[in-house]
């Protein structure tokens, strides 16, 4: 007698199945929309889909994969920071300075990273959405990567001077920003960043 638990192997046949990804990109958003990022496992949206959760790994790889997908990016936050993380700690405000404006001046990943943006201000639930997947897929690493006292507040701090960059040179093209060089906003920003990631250097008054 079999004693084992669990849903039996998923015919990998099924991964073809005419409209099984688009089933999971609607019953995903229907959940971030509604639960948020937080409130959205894969299990969860695998049962609305009606699908087994292993497919929602092939299609999309993991649950950020999923969130990009249903925002329609073609380079996710996350992938950008990935880019920049590796490499001489020093460097890394110019790094991450670099890695942003590459992918919002890139013609393929600019337009969907702006798209997101305005449905963020527009819609509450998206807002929701968005803060949630930037507090636990960037915040969150980027304050394990960088570590020590205060980390995930330091990290919070660089990631709204790297929101500053995004608003005032991509979103509302205020002047000087949107008008200089890329080479020119990295160098002149890189030491406003490498402060936010290194924190106030003395104790807060009392």
């Amino acid at each position: 007698m079999n004693t084992k638990r669990g849903r039996p192997p998923v015919d990998p046949s099924r991964a073809g199945a005419p409209g099984t990804r688009e089933r999971i990109l609607l019953a995903a958003r229907r959940r971030l929309l509604s639960r948020g990022y937080t409130g959205t496992t894969l299990r969860a949206v695998a049962a609305d889909a009606g699908v087994d959760a292993s497919l929602i790994s092939y299609y999309f790889g993991s649950k950020q994969g999923l969130f990009s997908a249903v925002m329609r990016l073609t380079l996710s936050p996350p992938q950008v920071l990935t880019s920049a993380l590796a490499g001489d700690p020093a460097r890394l405000p110019e790094r991450l300075l670099a890695a942003l404006t590459a992918a919002w001046e890139d013609p393929d990943s600019g337009p969907a990273l702006r798209a997101l943006v305005v449905m963020a201000l527009e819609e509450p639930a998206v807002l929701r959405a968005v803060v949630e997947f930037f507090e636990q897929e960037v915040i969150a690493r980027l304050a394990e990567q960088i570590g020590g006292r205060r980390a995930t507040a330091r990290a919070g701090a660089a990631v709204s001077t790297l929101a500053g960059v995004v608003f005032t040179r991509y979103v509302l093209r205020l002047q000087p920003s949107a008008g200089m060089s890329r080479e020119q906003l990295i160098h002149d920003l890189a030491p406003a960043l490498r402060a936010s990631l290194a924190g106030p250097t003395s104790p807060r008054p009392r």
